[in-house]
Parts: structure tokens; sequence; C-alpha cells
């Protein structure tokens, strides 16, 4: 479902006061590039945008969502709303070339078109040069929306004809506010906002199961090294194995085991208000007791050993009993 003008607000306050004064004043830019990280919001405010220039019923600068233009662009077919995302792993000059031709035609429904281009750092050169010739002719009623994670690889000579609006990642702090807005629990929050900075992807964790149990497991990993370690082993080829079978899930179990254990020299360092795992607090709070800190920092670096071996391809069973074996030693 697409986002509404609030909701954006929320996340990108700053842009959406600008996008909004643009539209209130009518000095609508004929170039935007709309530049930041992954999950912060910029394709989202694109469609946003397009809406609030097509919408039939607009109320000030918000569209209504409902009429058919606003419909037509949350489906993807209004004519004269165009978007281009790579092809493979370019945006090829074909594409622009295309884009072009229909942007010569009259629009098919008013005197305006608009054409938001996805991950536009992609273009190949020969497409970012026939984009240029267009930005450096543009017709009246005409909108480019470029979207890029790097701005820098763009062309300077397109970068100086568009308008730039930066979209600012969350920090951990405001995204662990935002979930726990939403209903999730502190632990929750917290753990989440330190995987990634994506708001909709650490909803998506939440309610999936798998990151639930990914949770709890690595929890009795650390516990039963801290107090059953002859079991770890067991643990790993009976449950672990079979929970984060793939590269990517192991990336993510390992990634909240280096928290965990984090939070334990955090707090060995007096450092508890950064502690993740919440929930774990007093029991952490003994294990840090009962090993000194050097173990701890051996410990992490095993971790980080375990992940970067996870980059050669090395047998991922083999890999965590290794780590095991290294977070078992005195």
């Amino acid at each position: 479902m697409s986002k509404t003008w609030d909701q954006l607000e929320q996340i990108q306050p700053n842009v959406m006061k600008m996008l909004k004064n643009s539209l209130l004043k009518n000095r609508v830019a004929h170039a935007y590039i709309f530049e930041g990280g992954k999950g912060t919001g910029k394709k989202d405010a694109a469609f946003l945008f397009a809406k609030s220039i097509f919408c039939l019923h607009l109320q000030e600068y918000k569209p209504c969502h409902t009429c058919i233009n606003c419909r037509r662009i949350d489906s993807s077919n209004h004519p004269d709303v165009h978007y281009i995302e790579p092809d493979g792993l370019s945006i090829k000059k074909e594409q622009i070339q295309h884009l072009q031709s229909e942007f010569t035609k009259t629009g098919l429904e008013s005197n305006r078109k608009l054409y938001i281009i996805e991950q536009a750092d992609k273009m190949t050169v020969n497409a970012a040069n026939s984009l240029l010739k267009f930005l450096e002719e543009p017709s009246s009623g005409t909108y480019a929306v470029l979207l890029t994670e790097h701005v820098h690889k763009l062309l300077n000579t397109i970068v100086s004809r568009c308008q730039i609006i930066s979209f600012r990642s969350l920090t951990p702090d405001d995204l662990r506010d935002k979930l726990m807005e939403q209903g999730v629990s502190q632990a929750f929050a917290s753990l989440l906002a330190q995987l990634t900075n994506d708001l909709e992807e650490t909803m998506r964790l939440y309610k999936d199961e798998w990151f639930g149990l990914a949770r709890k497991l690595v929890i009795q990993l650390n516990e039963t090294l801290a107090t059953r370690p002859q079991q770890s082993l067991l643990l790993i080829h009976e449950k672990w194995m079979q929970h984060f079978s793939e590269k990517g899930q192991m990336e993510l179990g390992l990634n909240m085991l280096l928290m965990l254990y984090r939070d334990l020299l955090s707090i060995q360092l007096e450092q508890e208000d950064t502690v993740v795992f919440t929930d774990r607090f007093e029991f952490l709070k003994q294990q840090a007791l009962q090993i000194t800190q050097k173990k701890t920092i051996r410990d992490l670096e095993a971790i980080l050993k375990a992940k970067n071996k996870l980059n050669s391809n090395m047998n991922l069973q083999l890999l965590m009993e290794q780590l095991v074996l290294d977070l078992q030693e005195g």
C-alpha cells in the first residue's frame, strides 16, 4: 500500500516540507534528484509527489489517493507517469530513448508528464548522455525525479540541472522509538533498529515467525555456552543449522550474536544504557561478572572472524562448529 503524506512526514519531515512548499507556491522544479540510503522513503515520496501533480481532488498539496489518477499511479498504469528501473545491471540508452519518444507526444490526458528513474546511478554512459540532452531542453509541464543511493556516481552535468533533495537515514534511536510507537516491545525494537535502518524491513522482520525463533536461538546459544558449554555443539547440530540454513540467515544470526556479546562488553565497561538485548540484562550482568573483558573481546573477535568467513564460501556447519570451539575457550 502506498504511503500517505502524513506517514512520510514522520520519517522525512524536512523533505516533505520542501516538497509541500514547492507545490503550494507553484514552484515545482523540472528535475529532482532524491538521494539517500536504502529504506529512507525516496521511491514512496516520488510516487506521492506524482500523485500531488496529477490528483483530481487535491487537498491543498495532499493527494486524495482515491481518484482515478491516484489509483492509476498506484497501479503503474497512468499514461503520463513513466517509471524506469535497471534492465538487468544497468539502465540502457534504449530505455531513455523510449522515454524521450513517449514524451514528444502530447500528454494523453493533461499537458503534464512525469518520469521517475530508479537507481539513476546505474545508467550506462550512453543512457546518461541521452538523459542529459533531455534535461537540457525541458519542455513545460515535464517533470523528472531521479532516485539514487549514490549521487556521486551521477554525471556532474546531470546533477547541476536537478534540484537535490537529501533523504536522511533514520538513526537507531529514531527507528527504535518509531517501532515502539507501533507496538513493538523495547527488546525487539532495540535489536531491529541495530540490524537495519529501513522501517519497512524492520516491520517485516518483526512479523516474521522465523525472526522471533532466530532471536531465541541466539539467546539460547549464548546461555548454553555460559552454563553448559559441553552441550553447545549439540545445539548447533540439532537446532541452529536447521534454522540458519542459508547464508543470509546465518549472517543475520551472527549479527545478533555479535550484538549480544557487545552488550556483555558494554555492561563490563559500565555503559549499560547502550544494551540492545534489554530483556537479557540480568543474565548478561551475571555473565559479565564471571568472565574477563579480555575474554569478551576475544569472543567478539571470534564472531567477527566467522562473519568474514561467510564471504569465503566456507561450509556453514564447519564455520559454526569452529566458532563454538573458539567461544568455549577460556
